[in-house]
């Protein structure tokens, strides 16, 4: 249940009651820059650390952590710190699963997570979606959909996007579906967010209109 939020330290300002953050980045070393500050902060706050990373990053992401001053190992065996394959998460039997991955994250959320955690800190890396293009239209449909989950929570999301990977439509849709965005390691609130109603329509338009070409050529 939503409660009345204190603000969390995140990239030079903080987050109030919107904590769904796309975050950009140019390379791993801005990305770990800009986040282990964060992701130090939630250890010292007791909150609950859920980290879904690339399928070959588990062990690099351990050393990043060790090097900012956590002890992953026990992190983990206590539960404090979770590690997830992002492939494995979203693409569970090799599809991505909308309504499969909102019933996800909603597990996620600290008021379904064990251990007494005040707070989840939950840091996604998107790049599973580049691997088959079929996915980014049911990411970014996604990516604004989820917003309605994490409006009945406090926990703080950030979707990190490397920059390289994905192309210019995508980037700009992504900003669309997130209120709150990272990018030149600064958080701010983003003036481009188009809330779930209003983005969800456009999205189902745009489909509609590519059906009816495909169709008619």
């Amino acid at each position: 249940m939503k409660k009345t939020a204190t603000p969390i330290s995140l990239a030079g300002s903080q987050l109030g009651e919107v904590r769904h953050v796309c975050a950009f980045f140019h390379s791993d070393e801005e990305e770990y820059r800009v986040l282990l500050p964060f992701i130090r902060d939630g250890f010292r706050c007791g909150d609950k650390a859920v980290h879904v990373v690339n399928p070959n990053q588990r062990p690099n992401h351990l050393q990043r952590l060790a090097e900012g001053g956590i002890d992953p190992a026990t992190a983990e065996q206590s539960g404090q710190l979770e590690i997830r394959i992002n492939t494995d998460t979203y693409l569970r039997d090799g599809r991505f699963d909308q309504d499969r991955m909102l019933a996800a994250f909603e597990q996620m959320s600290s008021s379904s997570t064990t251990g007494g955690f005040p707070l989840s800190r939950i840091c996604c890396r998107m790049d599973w979606a580049v691997e088959d293009r079929s996915h980014i239209d049911d990411l970014v449909e996604f990516e604004s959909r989820v917003n309605n989950v994490w409006r009945r929570h406090d926990d703080a999301v950030i979707c990190t996007y490397q920059l390289g990977k994905f192309g210019g439509d995508t980037v700009i849709d992504i900003m669309r579906t997130h209120p709150m965005i990272i990018i030149g390691g600064l958080l701010h609130r983003n003036p481009f967010y188009v809330p779930p109603e209003e983005f969800l329509r456009e999205v189902r338009q745009r489909r509609a209109m590519r059906s009816s070409s495909s169709s008619a050529a």
